[in-house]
C-alpha cells in the first residue's frame, strides 16, 4: 500500500540535505514517524496542517519498511501507519510540493 508523510520546509530541508531524518517534533515525542493512508492524509492535512503553506507530500510503500511499520489505531479509531526507524530519502517513491490555495491542500490526483 502507498503511504503517505507530510513535511514543513525546514522538516524537508532537514531530510533532503541529509537523506534521512528522526521526523517532525511529534513523531520524535512519539518514538515513531507519522504516515497517512490515501484515506487519511487529506483529513491529516486539514487537522495537523491547517493554513499552513510550504508543504511536501512523500508517497512511500509500505512494504519498504518491513517490520518497522506498523498499522495502529488513532484518529477515529481508524488505522494509521506509524514508523518504527528513521525516514530515509532514498525510498520515498516520490515527492511533491502541498500548496495551500488559501482554503484547502491542493493533493496530486494521483493519491491512491
Amino acid at each position: 500500500m502507498i503511504i503517505y508523510k507530510i513535511l514543513r520546509a525546514d522538516e524537508w530541508a532537514s531530510l533532503r540535505d541529509n537523506g534521512t531524518s528522526a521526523g517532525a517534533p511529534i513523531d520524535v515525542a512519539d518514538g515513531y514517524i507519522h504516515f497517512s493512508t490515501a484515506d487519511t492524509v487529506v483529513d491529516t492535512a486539514a487537522k495537523h496542517f491547517s493554513r499552513e503553506d510550504d508543504l511536501m507530500l512523500l508517497a512511500y510503500n509500505d512494504t519498504d519498511f518491513g517490520d518497522a511499520i506498523r498499522y495502529e489505531k488513532s484518529r477515529d479509531d481508524l488505522l494509521f501507519p506509524h514508523l518504527y526507524a528513521p525516514l530515509k530519502l532514498d525510498g520515498a517513491l516520490w515527492i511533491k510540493p502541498l500548496p495551500f490555495d488559501g482554503k484547502t491542500h491542493i493533493f496530486p490526483n494521483d493519491i491512491s
